[in-house]
């Protein structure tokens, strides 16, 4: 009987490390690369705090929702409060220039009314008359309310179809006449017919303003009835101003 063999060499495999004698060391040469590791940190694997947990398992979970963004919560400011400025100036022009042949809509004015422009030109006509008399601005504000209304009622009685809404807008800015007129009764004041004239002729430029865009022709003979009350109106407003 032969006696056995020396043992087969042990062949290492990839993963396994090879010892070496240190004089074969010296020839010896590589790099270690590190391996490719992917940390997934998404929604899956994210562990849930205690909290949470117990808020979810007794209902409350909506507690943790977060809402996306509004596009709507970012509009700004003056469109949030429908405030349109170039609206406002071409309504103005059209109430400070009547007259039909200088080719604005002055329709508009009616047809599309808002609440910020004439209250903005109440609040100045109140501004300018607080020379001496600081309470004839609430009282200014509650004359343009409810005369309008008056307005409006005795517009709807007549056959006229209007809104409130639309009359309240118009007699606001049909005010625009009376404050151009101010700064001229300013200086021509100690002169009482030159002053005089002037306030008759503001009192006529505001009350044809109103009037040319709220008495349309479904009150056709019934015109005089409209008219004379907005000119009354306008009257009281300009005596709250100079305190005739």
């Amino acid at each position: 009987m032969q006696p056995p063999g020396p043992p087969p060499a042990y062949a290492p495999s990839n993963g396994d490390f090879t010892f070496v004698s240190s004089a074969d060391a010296e020839d010896l040469s590589g790099s270690i690369a590190s391996p490719d590791v992917k940390l997934n940190l998404g929604g899956d694997f994210i562990k849930e705090s205690t909290a949470t947990t117990f808020l979810r398992q007794r209902g409350y979970g909506w507690l943790l929702e977060v809402e996306d963004d509004d596009p709507e919560d970012n509009k700004p400011l003056l469109e949030e409060l429908d405030i349109d400025l170039k609206d406002i100036y071409y309504k103005i022009r059209c109430v400070l220039m009547p007259m039909p042949s200088l080719g604005f809509n002055r329709q508009v004015v009616r047809d599309n009314p808002d609440f910020w422009g004439p209250l903005a030109v109440v609040l100045f006509f109140s501004m300018i008359s607080l020379y001496g008399q600081f309470r004839v601005v609430s009282w200014i504000i509650t004359i343009w309310i409810f005369g309008s209304l008056t307005i409006f009622l005795l517009a709807r009685v007549l056959g006229g179809e209007v809104a409130y809404g639309q009359v309240l807008g118009v007699i606001g800015y049909s005010l625009l006449p009376l404050i151009v007129i101010a700064p001229v009764l300013l200086v021509v004041g100690s002169f009482e017919v030159v002053s005089t004239l002037i306030k008759l002729f503001g009192v006529f430029w505001a009350a044809y303003s109103a009037a040319s865009l709220l008495v349309g022709e479904e009150f056709k003979t019934k015109k005089p009835l409209l008219i004379y009350p907005i000119f009354l109106l306008y009257i009281y407003f300009l005596s709250l101003y100079t305190g005739v």
